[in-house]
């Protein structure tokens, strides 16, 4: 609902004052795969080498009355690993995000340096990230026809900006990490018409994030981990509350609530080094809006050290 309701305000404030201002950052029901992308401070948290990607159909066949796809669709894809000699790690992520006809297209890469602490590892990130959003107009339909403001041709631009976060980890307890990405609010090139200007611009958005497990001591084949994430660019916020069963670190399946607006039913498995899960949000606004699937695949590997014995030329080791 609030992405449709942004889609109206967007075209009516470009018809109106010839502004074209940010998009709301994306929102995704398995959020603990995204932790790369929204706080630079999780690079490397890991024990090696982590590839996550997500795939996000939202409001899934969702149509305008010309029966163009303006649902909002999103395809992540994360890859971070902890770099000793730097005293942290690394992180790259790759987006598309689409909504209606809009397409934004980001890379980030963010640099952690780790603490290691008493009884966990802070982590304290930044990274930039660059963004080029480009929006068909030739597909929008003007109230009056041949409106000045409104282009008629696809028009795009280049926006750098930063990200910073701190991430405190506890491996098999608790996390917390709190970050904010595109700090900078950059604005992109005037793309003037004769009644306005048109301008593109990034989105300051806030992320916290936090997690608990919990062991059950009569089966400890069974945990559950409850979390909780706040996204916020302060014009608007959204609050997730999830909470998911694992049993044997292999089958997990649960639920995750998006304050007045869907219900995730969450289901997964790991095999070794991979694993895999979907998430279904069901629409609780009651507007007929159709539900949103979301499918994320995940590789992990460990960081092997050279095991390889030490070769002598000496005749006498021979």
């Amino acid at each position: 609902m609030k992405r449709i309701v942004l889609i109206i305000l967007a075209v009516v404030n470009l018809l109106l004052t010839g502004h074209l201002s940010a998009q709301q950052a994306p929102m995704f029901t398995q959020y603990k795969y995204t932790y790369m992308f929204s706080n630079p401070a999780f690079a490397g948290m890991s024990d090696g080498i982590c590839v996550n990607g997500l795939l996000r159909e939202q409001w899934s066949g969702f149509k305008d009355a010309d029966g163009n796809k303006i649902a909002p669709q999103d395809f992540l894809i994360t890859v971070d690993s902890p770099i000793k000699v730097l005293h942290g790690g690394l992180g790259l992520s790759v987006i598309q995000d689409k909504l209606g006809f809009e397409t934004n297209i980001g890379f980030q890469l963010a640099y952690a340096f780790h603490a290691e602490l008493s009884f966990a590892t802070l982590g304290i990130g930044a990274g930039f990230n660059l963004t080029n959003r480009s929006i068909d107009f030739s597909k929008f339909k003007p109230l009056v026809e041949g409106d000045p403001v409104l282009l008629t041709s696809e028009t795009s631009d280049m926006l750098f900006d930063a990200n910073f976060g701190i991430f405190l980890n506890s491996p098999g307890r608790y996390y917390f990490g709190l970050s904010a990405v595109n700090i900078l609010e950059s604005e992109g090139k005037n793309l003037g018409t004769d009644d306005g200007v048109i301008q593109f611009k990034t989105d300051r958005t806030f992320f916290v994030t936090g997690g608990y497990i919990f062991y059950i001591p009569s089966n400890p084949k069974f945990e559950i981990e409850a979390s909780a994430l706040i996204q916020s660019d302060i014009a608007s916020t959204q609050y997730n509350i999830s909470g998911v069963v694992k049993y044997n670190s292999r089958f997990w399946g649960g639920v995750n609530y998006r304050f007045q607006e869907s219900v995730g039913l969450l289901v997964g498995m790991s095999v070794k080094d991979f694993s895999i899960g979907y998430a279904y949000d069901v629409n609780i606004m009651g507007l007929g809006v159709p539900g949103s699937h979301e499918v994320a695949l995940s590789y992990c590997f460990k960081l092997k050290p050279d095991r390889s014995k030490t070769s002598y030329k000496n005749t006498r080791y021979l």
